[in-house]
């Protein structure tokens, strides 16, 4: 994987962080922070969503094993409604950064915005498939909402949250359309938005 030339000169550890969940109409969106080993390498590490799931799970569990450190944290369906989305994601950043058991110098963030943090910061489009460390964050939050969704499909099986993970899917769309908006549905999405007014009277 290649390195960023701002990684050279940091003297201090280098944390990745990356987000899941942004896009689909349920659900709570999901960061990791991580910290890597460079004593232990991890091979194979690449932006989640370029993976089998079955690989995502291997890679997860060695994340865990390898990592010098690492943190996963979310915001909830509640507040991605009353903050909106970016704002959510970025509270959920934040958290997994206040979430790490190291300290880092700097932060490398997935996309092209911040949260607000104590430390140095950068922002890079693509991280997930430039930086090794918001590769394995990547990993973390994806493994861990896709879990969210097969647990939440359980109680709310109409909807087949197991297979579309949330998103616009047509199979979805068309359980909103049958059955209304459940308690997990991000309200502020239009799809979802759209079904609950239709169901006023």
């Amino acid at each position: 994987m290649q390195k960023l030339a701002l990684h050279y000169g940091v003297n201090g550890l280098i944390a990745g962080v990356d987000e899941a969940g942004r896009g689909p109409l349920a659900g709570p969106v999901v960061a990791a922070a991580v910290i890597l080993d460079d004593l232990q390498p991890i091979k194979g590490l690449a932006d989640s969503k370029k993976l089998t799931a079955r690989r995502r799970e291997l890679l997860f569990d060695e994340i865990r094993a390898k990592a010098l450190c690492f943190a996963v944290a979310q915001a909830s369906v509640q507040e991605v409604d009353a903050l909106n989305i970016l704002q959510a994601t970025l509270l959920a950043m934040r958290r997994a950064i206040e979430g790490l058991r190291l300290i880092p110098k700097l932060v490398l963030v997935d996309g092209n915005r911040l949260p607000k943090l104590p430390m140095r910061a950068e922002a890079i489009v693509k991280g997930d498939a430039l930086v090794a460390a918001i590769s394995a964050a990547s990993i973390l939050a994806k493994v861990t909402r896709d879990r969210w969704c097969v647990e939440v499909d359980q109680q709310y099986p109409a909807y087949g949250f197991a297979r579309h993970k949330g998103y616009g899917t047509a199979l979805h769309l068309a359980a909103l359309q049958a059955h209304g908006a459940c308690p997990e549905h991000r309200t502020s999405f239009r799809p979802v938005t759209e079904v609950l007014h239709r169901a006023m009277p």
